[in-house]
């Protein structure tokens, strides 16, 4: 019998994998949109899909990029020091799906470069966060982690009231292998529990 044991994963190896899973989450949830779907405000603050991609890719080159001491080639399409407030949070009619999913992918890729390249305890700067500095590079892969998952969640649920389309991953829903009917059954379910705690009538 082998006394191999198998092999742990590193600390590092296990954040950035965490972080790619939600750059891959919110990457595909603009899969099969139309230019406008992709583009529109859901809420009453403006959250759209294309726009939560492109703040993702100006912020990861904030991060792994500027934060460290890593320049880039990308000119940013918006310069969030001097832009009009939530500039990076909507693409333009000028700039394509396509623009910005290659933004991000290029984002991605650097910082890849700027993980690959430094230790977890490697001191950076990040200049917007005035006296919490320095900052290391798992504190910066922790909080990447944190914003990018966070803001598949908004395309969750974004994507869900364009044309219901739920799931956690392409491989993986994460979601109870039931028809529409069950569905409108829970929400009932969910709806007659809130005007219950509420002292509503049904």
């Amino acid at each position: 019998m082998s006394t191999m044991q198998p092999e742990v994963e590193q600390p590092k190896a296990i954040l950035h994998r965490y972080l790619q899973q939600g750059r891959d989450a919110i990457a595909w949830k603009l899969d099969g949109t139309s230019e406008y779907d992709v583009r529109r405000p859901l809420t009453d603050t403006g959250t759209n899909l294309l726009g939560l991609v492109k703040h993702l890719a100006i912020v990861e080159y904030g991060y792994f990029g500027t934060a460290f001491d890593r320049p880039y080639d990308d000119v940013l399409p918006v310069d969030p020091a001097t832009a009009e407030p939530n500039a990076d949070m909507f693409a333009t009619a000028d700039e394509s799906r396509d623009d910005i999913l290659g933004l991000y992918a290029r984002a991605n890729a650097h910082a890849d470069a700027t993980i690959a390249a430094l230790p977890l305890d490697a001191e950076g700067h990040v200049p917007w966060w005035g006296d919490a500095n320095p900052v290391t590079l798992q504190w910066i892969l922790v909080h990447m982690i944190s914003e990018t998952h966070r803001h598949a969640g908004h395309a969750d649920i974004l994507r869900e009231e364009i044309d219901g389309a739920i799931g956690h991953r392409p491989t993986v829903d994460n979601l109870p292998d039931v028809d529409a009917a069950w569905w409108s059954t829970y929400v009932a379910v969910v709806e007659a529990e809130a005007r219950r705690a509420a002292g509503m009538s049904s």
